[in-house]
């Protein structure tokens, strides 16, 4: 009983930080959230909602004024983003960006090898990140519920590898770049459609401040 009751305070006060922040702007969200939640809070409403990428940008978030600055960094690249790579979801959270492409832009059913096409959007991709070299780069790789749940699992950590493996091409330095394969764990959509299972096959991008961005941006939250 403990427990639950810890775990529905938790919730509670998830629900309270992000229904504060509905009506603010994103860069002050970063700030809000970033103070009042913390690594074990984002964690918690990542895994409650489904969504990894979330979780992981509100657990990392810094808070506070410097937070404030930085979200005003990633509010710009954000944009910059969704106006040059129209393949891709783009969403701001927190102190970050998730950047969202579906299976079926990167790869073949069932491969984890680069299409042409993908190349093509990834490249528009890296025009923008090569812009923000002051920010790091997670690679989280999420397949459908078919299959075994090892296969799924390797198959992601395969397409999340030829995706980091693709922008060290690019001039993108391995330094900023993290992977993760999630395997068939985290659902954001419905598995039990087929429009659901084409949409949790997918890569997302989670873009975050270094620890120079950081730096730079207490000094000017201290102005």
């Amino acid at each position: 009983m403990k427990k639950v009751k810890n775990i529905s305070i938790i919730f509670l006060g998830a629900a309270i930080i992000l229904a504060g922040c509905a009506s603010m702007k994103k860069s002050t969200k970063g700030a809000v959230v970033g103070t009042a939640a913390g690594g074990a809070m984002g964690a918690v409403i990542g895994k409650a909602a489904g969504n990894t990428a979330m979780g992981a940008i509100i657990g990392a978030a810094v808070g506070g004024a410097t937070g404030a600055v930085i979200g005003r960094q990633m509010d710009k690249q954000a944009e910059e983003i969704k106006n040059t790579v129209p393949d891709a979801k783009v969403e701001r959270v927190g102190e970050g960006i998730v950047v969202e492409f579906s299976s079926n832009v990167l790869f073949a059913f069932d491969k984890s090898d680069l299409s042409a096409d993908a190349k093509i959007s990834l490249d528009k991709l890296v025009k923008v990140l090569n812009g923000y070299p002051d920010t790091n780069i997670e690679l989280q790789g999420h397949p459908d519920s078919k299959g075994t749940e090892a296969y799924n699992q390797t198959l992601s950590e395969k397409r999340a590898t030829s995706v980091s493996g693709y922008l060290s091409g690019q001039e993108i330095t391995t330094g900023r770049v993290t992977i993760k394969g999630f395997g068939e764990t985290v659902p954001k959509y419905d598995n039990e459609t087929e429009e659901g299972r084409a949409q949790n096959r997918r890569v997302e991008f989670l873009i975050t401040a270094n620890e120079k961005m950081i730096a730079e941006a207490e000094k000017e939250a201290a102005k």
